[in-house]
């Protein structure tokens, strides 16, 4: 701190409810890289005994010839990789997704990646000083291949007046 104590000081945040642009899409770096310890850790935290995420000798088996990665682990991944750039602070709640997909499987060792486009974003009309932004979620592995997809509702905070 200097002596003066007239420093600028910028904290960290999410995007203001009127920061955000209709059709912008935001790139969240760095991307995340998935160990088999990710996997497992939260494959068995949230108790899904599938043999898909566990069974290494069951899954060389299948059509995919290894372990796959959670999809709910995929899909929590790139939410987290957006929150600092679009809503540290700012979100009020999560509302609800829709239209989830994982057109391809992750791997152990594979880094994703997330971006998000601005679909829509209104005023709310029962929470005067927050408005309702829908966010497309895309995950990409270290390929550009697509990995999951994610349309999401979140109430965000307008920018305080002082």
């Amino acid at each position: 701190m200097s002596e003066t104590g007239t420093e600028k000081r910028i904290v960290q945040r999410g995007l203001w409810f009127e920061e955000y642009e209709l059709g912008a899409i935001y790139e969240h770096r760095p991307g995340r890289t998935i160990t088999e310890a990710d996997n497992t850790l939260f494959t068995t935290q949230t108790m899904n005994t599938q043999a898909l995420h566990l069974d290494a000798a069951y899954a060389a088996e299948t059509s995919f010839g290894e372990r796959l990665v959670n999809s709910m682990f995929t899909l929590s991944t790139i939410v987290g990789l957006s929150v600092a750039q679009l809503t540290q602070g700012t979100i009020v709640a999560n509302l609800g997704f829709s239209e989830v997909s994982f057109p391809k499987p992750l791997f152990h060792g594979d880094t994703l990646y997330a971006e998000t486009k601005i679909l829509d974003k209104r005023e709310s009309k029962s929470r005067p000083g927050e408005g309702i932004v829908t966010l497309e979620h895309t995950g990409r592995n270290q390929h550009g291949d697509i990995v999951a997809v994610a349309v999401r509702k979140t109430l965000v905070r307008k920018k305080p007046t002082s």
